[in-house]
């Protein structure tokens, strides 16, 4: 059983930076793919970044475009969301995701079927 843990969540000011854990246990991340998704206050959940840690291909949302950088360390079976220049619109819960299936759209929630309770990021003025 694949179990997820995230960390590096807190608070931030506009304009900072942040980065993201995510600590995987029950299979090797490099067979993998894993994503990072989001849910602001009254939304839906998103998608922000996929990787395939087989071989290195990502995907991601507009708003994360050229601001947030997903990457792995297969020594520590980890995966990260680095993210820079945040503004109150990134705001939400971010959780990991993990699949074991080789699926063509990282960015779809319906590749994944494991994942993990979440972390707050808040970003203040």
């Amino acid at each position: 059983q694949v179990q997820l843990v995230e960390s590096g969540g807190g608070s931030v000011q506009a304009g900072g930076s942040l980065t993201l854990s995510c600590a995987a246990s029950g299979r090797t991340i490099s067979t993998m793919l894993m994503g990072w998704f989001r849910q602001a206050p009254g939304k839906a959940r998103e998608a922000v970044a996929g990787r395939h840690c087989g071989h290195g291909r990502t995907q991601y949302s507009d708003s994360a475009k050229g601001r947030f950088t997903i990457s792995q360390d297969n020594a520590k079976n980890a995966v990260y969301l680095q993210m820079n220049n945040l503004n109150y619109e990134d705001t939400a819960i971010y959780y990991c995701a993990a699949s074991g299936t080789d699926w063509t759209n990282l960015l779809g929630q319906e590749s994944y079927n494991h994942w993990g309770q979440g972390t707050m990021v808040t970003v203040v003025s």
